[in-house]
């Protein structure tokens, strides 16, 4: 069976995520649900990274395995005919190695967090950004962040219901860029990583928001992470501003 590799992106906000559940409705269900309109026999589809409910994707990677040796254009094509009206699209498809996998070949991913500091409320982007009513401060916020750089027990930052081995990880970019907003201003949080913790991302972003906020100090960073306790981590911010924004392999296999 020839295997593709799909670039997906999504509004995560109807779904409860990522991976496929029960009774509830998920990314990987419909991307599942729309391949089976053209393959019926398509086994269960692997994906780089399983994000929680109401986040969104730029960049996911997923795989797939089909009897016919579709055009990729032609496959990218039919799947989004049918995962129509769903906030879902594939971006581009390719044919890979039998033995190349979506999670397994990736040595990176990347997330990016949209947070709006303005009083007015978010109108048009509702749902798609984490807003807060106070300024926040780039630069201690960014001395903060550089704290979390390279190997350390995350378990501070990591959810209780975290099923990884070990709360051991390597930052290796946490950067934030500050641009203008109307009324306002825009924080981008830009973290990649080999791999991340349940809910690594959203606990470290809720965290430099209380140093941006002059809650905490970037010293307090500091005493969060040796911690290594869930109780020392600041507010979780929500799923909204989330986006996994791209995985890296050794061999690109969408060009880029």
């Amino acid at each position: 069976m020839p295997r593709f590799a799909l670039l997906i992106e999504y509004n995560g906000a109807p779904f409860s995520g990522w991976q496929r559940q029960r009774d509830r409705p998920s990314v990987q269900q419909a991307v599942e649900d729309a391949l089976r309109k053209i393959d019926a026999d398509c086994p269960t589809i692997g994906a780089a990274g399983r994000t929680d409910a109401g986040v969104h994707a730029k960049g996911q990677v997923a795989h797939c395995d089909l009897k016919r040796d579709w055009d990729p254009f032609r496959l990218m094509e039919a799947v989004n005919f049918h995962l129509k009206p769903l906030p879902v699209a594939i971006l581009d498809a390719v044919k890979v190695d039998d033995d190349w996998h979506a999670r397994f070949s990736a040595h990176e991913r990347r997330y990016t967090f949209r947070l709006i500091a303005r009083r007015a409320p978010v109108v048009h982007e509702t749902g798609l950004v984490w807003q807060v009513r106070g300024p926040l401060d780039l630069g201690l916020m960014q001395e903060a962040a550089d704290r979390l750089l390279g190997t350390h027990d995350f378990t501070t930052f990591r959810s209780t219901m975290c099923q990884a081995h070990s709360p051991i990880k390597t930052m290796d970019e946490i950067r934030i860029e500050e641009r203008d907003y109307p009324y306002g201003k825009e924080y981008l949080f830009h973290l990649r990583a080999r791999s991340f913790l349940h809910n690594q991302v959203r606990s470290i972003v809720g965290s430099l928001e209380r140093v941006g906020g002059k809650f905490w100090t970037p010293e307090n960073m500091t005493e969060a992470l040796e911690a290594c306790d869930r109780n020392a981590c600041g507010p979780v911010s929500p799923p909204d501003g989330l986006y996994m924004t791209g995985v890296g392999y050794e061999t690109k296999p969408f060009g880029f």
